[in-house]
Parts: structure tokens; sequence; C-alpha cells
């Protein structure tokens, strides 16, 4: 019924739908073959249609890191959903105030998954973007540029210190000094601080 009301209402534009909580790409093959069967239901009827239809996923649970390359050939479009796939990636609920702040999104194991998720996105050619809390604040935002991930979602109150602070970021340097960091395995919460340096020395507000 909703596929069905977003097509109606999509009538002769631009459509995409994003599939939310896959856990495996057949879940997003079964919801592409719904939509085709919904398009051919109202084509029949002699409804009006979306002039360009795209479907995406929202990549929110770990286990579709273990078979990224399928869902980036399945996929129109990707879109990190930052805020439960790092709780998962965890196992923190952030609604616990007991460990809420006990894990920092900026540490090497999240972002070597991060870093593999756009290097995947780009081999394919899938448009990346990342939405959740994570995106709007600024030496995030830093981080997750390096690391090749340009399009972010994030409140309108964000944007403006995030534009500030990626307009004085040299990513290329940003992105050696990191991935530096990566490579040497340093420990847990050891990245943020040379994200952190990088800004103080470039005179960058985080």
């Amino acid at each position: 019924t909703q596929l069905r009301a977003l097509l109606k209402a999509a009538a002769g534009r631009e459509l995409k739908i994003m599939v939310p909580m896959i856990t495996e790409v057949s879940e997003l093959r079964a919801a592409r073959k719904l939509i085709t069967n919904e398009v051919h239901h109202l084509s029949r009827f002699g409804h009006g249609l979306p002039l360009k239809l795209r479907v995406g996923a929202m990549l929110e649970v770990p286990s579709l890191l273990f078979d990224i390359d399928a869902l980036m050939a399945e996929a129109d479009f990707v879109s990190i959903g930052s805020n439960d796939l790092f709780q998962f990636f965890v196992a923190a609920d952030r609604g616990n105030t007991k460990v809420a702040d006990r894990f920092d999104p900026i540490n090497p194991a999240f972002l070597r998954a991060l870093k593999m998720v756009a290097e995947k996105a780009n081999e394919h050619g899938t448009p990346l973007t990342l939405c959740g809390e994570i995106a709007g604040k600024p030496i995030m935002a830093m981080a997750l540029a390096s690391m090749g991930i340009t399009n972010l979602s994030m409140t309108p109150a964000a944007i403006g210190p995030v534009k500030a602070a990626l307009l004085k970021t040299d990513l290329k340097v940003l992105r050696e000094k990191v991935l530096s960091a990566l490579d040497h395995h340093v420990p847990d919460g050891a990245v943020r601080p040379v994200v952190e340096a990088y800004a103080e020395s470039a005179g960058i507000n985080w």
C-alpha cells in the first residue's frame, strides 16, 4: 500500500525509495520485486508513473559489511545509517546513559569499516551518503570526508560549523594521517587525537 502511494505521488517525477534495516541482499531484491509488481499494476490501470525510479538501501546492520559487493551491485544508491550501524557495531545502546559515551565513532575498527564501504561504493559506481548524528559533528565530518564519504546528511544547525571545518581541511593531508594511524593498528581512541591535532594545526574550530 505504501509503495503504491509513493509511486502514484511521484508520477511525472523522479522517485527514490530507500529500504531500511536490510540484513541481507536478498531482502533488497525482494523489495525491488514488490516495487516492480506495483509499477506493472499501476501501468496496467493507466496510472501515471515516476519518470525515473531508483531503489536504494540503508546500511545500518553490520551483516551487510560482509556482503558489501553484492549490496553495491544491487542497490541504485546506499546510505549509511551511522547511528544504528555504530550502535550494532559496538553492541551498545546509545539510549542507555551508562554506555552511550563509552564508545567513540572515531575509532580504528569503525573507520576501517567505513573506509571499506566508501571504497566499494566507488568501485561499483554506487552513490553513497551518510546520515546520523555523527555527520553533524565537525571533527567526525572531517574524518568521514578523509575516508571518501563526502555526502553527509545532518540537521540544519550543523551545516555551518561542518561546512566551515571542511572548507579549511586538506582532505589529502588528513587522509594520509588517518590512514597512517589505521595502518599502524593504533589502540582504540587513538585516531581522534590525530584528527584533533590536524584541526588545531589548521585553525579549525571543532
